[in-house]
């Protein structure tokens, strides 16, 4: 299927070139259609993750309706919990998630995080790529994370961390793992009052102990998805940081970065650290080429490991 193929086909052809992807990825329909989706980027990628039930899967749902409202298009990726005897998706993101199942401009995708750390699933990044070509905007919410699983920065233009007060989560938001990965902080279940008010508070006071780690400064909102309260500065807020990474090639630079660390990731996975030194001494490394396709990178590489 093609690029063009899939514009002109809807929802039902989306589905089918995403589970086609998850049944044979290294095919090679999958890897031309994931490469010319690659050329061709369109939306903006935004990362929702924090803590189990802190609520992203609502705050979701009120940025669909936010962002459809205003005539764009979305893509949802759903990391779901898995099932211990099948492996699937438990799907209870996506039956939150999902308004309208008839619109044609918000998809939906459920993923199964399996025995995957990290907050992802194995094929994010290769549906993200699609349906970033598709949409005006690609959502993607993580399984519910601890402290340490941060892959949402590999895969997203603008990362959101969610906060729920009186829980304790702006203590564990300390945490060097996590304090360094997003752009926006959310306090969810803004309409509690005080209690979010001082959930928002603890959280600002951690950013001023953290070293800011680039030229945008990450910013904290307090936000209800029950009664709309704070989303229009949110959705405000994910344009800023958009416009913010479309000047001086920011966005180019964070892209190749992100290629970079999954043909690592992916080479590490398949052959191992051993493999990774291989290819040193063979006389090659893990570097992309400016305007280089990750996935024909990584094809590329994994040829040369698996031959010899």
């Amino acid at each position: 299927m093609t690029l063009l193929a899939l514009r002109d086909g809807g929802k039902r052809a989306l589905a089918a070139a995403l589970a086609d992807l998850e049944r044979n990825p290294e095919g090679e329909k999958a890897q031309a259609l994931l490469d010319a989706a690659w050329r061709e980027p369109k939306a903006h990628v935004v990362g929702v993750t924090g803590p189990p039930g802190v609520g992203k899967s609502s705050l979701c749902a009120a940025l669909v309706a936010a962002w459809r409202k205003s005539g764009r298009t979305v893509g949802v990726i759903a990391v779901d919990p898995s099932s211990k005897s099948s492996g699937g998706a438990l799907l209870g993101d996506r039956v939150r998630i999902v308004h309208d199942s008839t619109d044609e401009g918000s998809f939906v995708r459920s993923m199964a995080a399996r025995d995957r750390l990290g907050g992802l699933a194995d094929q994010t990044l290769a549906a993200m790529v699609l349906m970033r070509a598709l949409f005006d905007r690609v959502l993607i919410e993580t399984v519910g994370v601890g402290q340490s699983e941060t892959d949402v920065a590999g895969v997203a233009d603008t990362v959101v961390f969610c906060v729920q007060p009186g829980s304790g989560d702006s203590l564990q938001f300390m945490k060097a793992g996590i304090v360094e990965i997003p752009h926006l902080i959310v306090v969810t279940k803004a309409d509690l009052g005080g209690a979010a008010e001082r959930a928002r508070a603890d959280v600002a006071g951690a950013l001023s102990l953290a070293a800011a780690g680039d030229e945008w400064p990450v910013r904290t909102l307090a936000v209800s998805s029950r009664n709309g309260e704070g989303m229009g500065k949110l959705v405000d807020a994910l344009e800023a940081h958009r416009v913010h990474l479309s000047a001086d090639n920011r966005l180019l630079v964070a892209r190749h970065r992100q290629s970079e660390g999954w043909i690592a990731e992916s080479l590490r996975d398949r052959f191992g650290r051993e493999g990774i030194a291989r290819l040193g001494r063979l006389g090659f490394d893990l570097s992309l080429p400016a305007g280089a396709q990750p996935f024909l990178r990584l094809r590329e590489l994994g040829a040369m490991l698996a031959k010899r």
